[in-house]
């Protein structure tokens, strides 16, 4: 009886074939919209985790920040390097510290220059922000202390003024001084805000700040605590040292900032997650327009097929063989159109994902659930359909024209 129903359904949709492609394609539709936008969500959420841990593994940031008083701000003091040294030594949980100091310059190279951010620091910035050196070496402890004009360059600087030469050795001129190329780093490509990573030089702090800034000043000061240790911990402490070591009282609000990245990072992505259930519940509504548009011509076909279903009633059919092969023609249009769906997301998710440049990944979860509802959509908009078609009285649907 099952097997002869189902046959009996697929028959009626292959007799009105263009018709039921019509009907599935606002399932299709609505499908291939939820699974795309809630795939290229959890792309996009992945990609802003991956940036934000690629400046450093439990990477904490200090920086100087604005006091508002009276309506007014004041500038708030600069920090030393005395100021990352105390850090080090006095907060536990603190493995590594990386004072810096960046500044605007022009890069030259033969007749080529390039605008771009210099960064004055130590030897632990490259472990704190997670950089490496791709070719070359890195600074050694007497060209820090000494202050010496060696550099180290981003990839995008290396490109832009050195296409694919190899000038490890050769000098480069940074506004008004020069500096000796010993290594360029691996790029990181861009960041969750949209900025080039790779577009910049590292010197020694030393250096910049006796060539460029003429001053001992710090403009931030990276921190990576050590493995085991709670990064809300760390940060509690450092900003209970930098208030004791700025002098404010309890009343006062701390002229500095630090941030944890972790904080960051999850800020976010649950801020991306909630867009793309946003973007997933509008475009949920097309599955629900489907829906309706299957009742609507399952409600058709009720009326074109009243004189075959009287028929068939009147031979001795039963009432729920009726529903039945009504309901599955119903759950077959959705479930196909389901299907279709799926397969236009798919690709629809790996080509915009990358021509967006984000991570592609394929969600079984979202996958199956967009499937069962669109089944589930086909069972809840063609019952009306089918139990009007089980419920016609015989005689009068004979006499139906």
């Amino acid at each position: 009886m099952w097997g002869n129903t189902v046959l009996l359904a697929l028959r009626e949709i292959r007799r009105n074939l263009m018709r039921s492609i019509l009907t599935m394609l606002g399932i299709v539709i609505g499908v291939a919209a939820v699974v795309t936008m809630v795939t290229l969500g959890n792309g996009a959420t992945a990609s802003v985790s991956s940036q934000i841990s690629s400046l450093g593994s439990n990477l904490i940031i200090v920086m100087p920040g604005q006091r508002m008083e009276l309506g007014t701000s004041t500038s708030p003091p600069k920090f030393k390097q005395a100021d990352g040294e105390a850090i080090l030594s006095q907060v536990t949980g603190v493995a590594r510290v990386a004072p810096m100091v960046t500044a605007s310059l022009t890069a030259i190279s033969s007749a080529k220059n390039w605008k771009t951010s210099v960064t004055g620091s130590n030897g632990d910035y490259l472990a704190v922000s997670n950089w490496s050196v791709r070719d070359g070496r890195t600074f050694t402890d007497i060209e820090l202390r000494a202050g010496k004009s060696v550099c180290l360059v981003g990839d995008r600087v290396r490109k832009e003024l050195y296409g694919e030469q190899r000038p490890v050795g050769t000098d480069l001129r940074l506004q008004n001084f020069s500096c000796q190329i010993i290594g360029f780093f691996s790029p990181k490509g861009q960041s969750s805000t949209g900025t080039d990573q790779d577009d910049f030089i590292l010197v020694p702090i030393a250096t910049l700040q006796r060539r460029v800034t003429g001053n001992t000043d710090v403009g931030a000061i990276l921190v990576s605590a050590r493995q085991g240790f709670s990064t809300d911990t760390v940060k509690t402490r450092i900003e209970r040292l930098m208030r004791d070591r700025r002098h404010l009282t309890d009343g006062e609000d701390n002229n500095f900032n630090v941030i944890d990245t972790k904080q960051i990072s999850d800020t976010l992505s649950g801020t991306t997650r909630i867009l793309t259930l946003l973007l997933g519940a509008v475009a949920a509504v097309s599955l629900l327009v489907g829906g309706i548009g299957i009742m609507n011509i399952m409600l058709v076909s009720v009326t074109e097929r009243t004189r075959e279903i009287g028929i068939r009633l009147a031979i001795g059919a039963m009432a729920r063989e009726v529903l039945m092969q009504f309901l599955v023609e119903a759950v077959s249009l959705s479930a196909v159109g389901g299907l279709v769906g799926l397969l236009l997301a798919a690709l629809a998710s790996i080509g915009l994902s990358s021509l967006m440049g984000l991570p592609y990944s394929f969600d079984v979860q979202i996958n199956l659930l967009a499937f069962a509802f669109s089944a589930a959509i086909g069972i809840v908009f063609g019952y009306t359909p089918a139990r009007r078609a089980a419920r016609l009285n015989p005689i009068e649907a004979l006499r139906h024209e």
